[in-house]
């Protein structure tokens, strides 16, 4: 099997066309957008040279389950699902803040403890805890989205302080 690892469509009144990471984003007129998730694989802030088939079809197929299912409580952009590798949706200012979920201390969570911080996105973690042991509850975890290099921890407040998101949408 062939991993899909890049896109090069000229689509009817495009005007411009973004490579990210993982998705390729093409704008076209009208303010639509046409995003096709690759299968690219992206670690630590880089793309590694191959990517895993069908990584960008169950990527955008997830995404496309969620907006759909809560489409009627929260407006969101997409328009189609047209292919399982690609979304059409309307343009509009993104939101640069991502929100993972931890449910375990894993990952950068459990690297941040390990360093001796107890303190993770404005989230104070429990005395006493080993990597992959299961937190009393669940935590939030925010993330400003980069472009390019490293997303960084953001606490809350500091989202709220920054003006990234205003308090009437927490």
């Amino acid at each position: 099997m062939k991993a899909l690892t890049n896109s090069s469509f000229n689509f009817k009144g495009q005007k411009s066309v973004y490579n990210g990471k993982v998705r390729d984003v093409y704008h076209l007129e009208n303010d639509v957008l046409v995003m096709v998730a690759s299968d690219r694989i992206s670690a630590f802030d880089h793309v590694l040279p191959k990517g895993i088939p069908f990584k960008g079809q169950v990527l955008n197929q997830v995404a496309a389950l969620f907006l759909e299912a809560t489409s009627d409580i929260v407006p969101n952009w997409l328009i189609a699902t047209p292919d399982p590798n690609v979304a059409v949706g309307k343009a509009c200012d993104p939101i640069r803040v991502e929100m993972v979920i931890r449910g375990y201390l894993a990952g950068h969570a459990a690297r941040e403890y390990k360093a001796g911080k107890r303190t993770l996105c404005g989230v104070t973690m429990p005395e006493g805890m080993k990597e992959n042991d299961k937190f009393p509850h669940p935590i939030i975890t925010p993330a400003t989205k980069a472009d390019e290099g490293h997303d960084e921890d953001i606490s809350r407040e500091a989202i709220i302080a920054n003006k990234i998101v205003p308090i009437d949408n927490l």
